[in-house]
């Protein structure tokens, strides 16, 4: 691998890491305020969040890079009073993290790639369920400006939560 291609992936990693950080803050909003019934589908979503997180820390760590840090938080695209706005809040954490996915799909290659395409996909199903509609193309549709609020919690150029102040 060159290094351009090295630091290319590296930097997609990375904003895929700040991501899952900002996805995993996000669901600890979530979980506060989301009905009964879409707890255990706001701790699974938890859950793999924090997983991924955790194996994108090694994954970094292995491509010699020093994994990026969480913020101590992260500013909402919106307030989020109740149970209503929680699964908003789901759904677009879901986009915003399968758009940086579409992003490390397309810096990668081999296993690396399979494993993006597979969150990828996992987001995607994610956001359906918590949005109760799709988009053709997963990942993409912040990348064209339409998105409802599409910079408000994105990473650098891509889709986490911004830190406050």
């Amino acid at each position: 691998m060159s290094d351009q291609a090295g630091s290319g992936e590296l930097k997609a990693l990375q904003a895929a890491l700040a991501a899952e950080h900002a996805a995993v803050y996000g669901y600890g909003v979530v979980g506060g305020r989301i009905r009964a019934e879409r707890r255990t589908e706001a701790r699974t979503a938890y859950d793999a969040h924090r997983a991924r997180r955790d194996a994108l820390v090694r994954e970094v760590r292995d491509l010699g890079g020093a994994p990026v840090a969480a913020d101590a938080a992260y500013a909402l695209p919106f307030p989020v009073p109740d149970s209503e706005a929680a699964v908003r809040l789901a759904a677009e954490l879901e986009e915003r993290v399968a758009g940086v996915y579409s992003d490390l799909v397309r810096a990668t290659t081999g296993g690396r790639r399979r494993e993006a395409a597979g969150v990828l996909r996992e987001t995607a199903v994610r956001a359906v369920r918590w949005r109760g509609e799709s988009v053709a193309f997963p990942g993409l549709a912040e990348r064209d400006g339409t998105a409802a609020g599409a910079s408000a919690t994105a990473p650098p150029a891509s889709a986490s939560a911004t830190p406050t102040a």
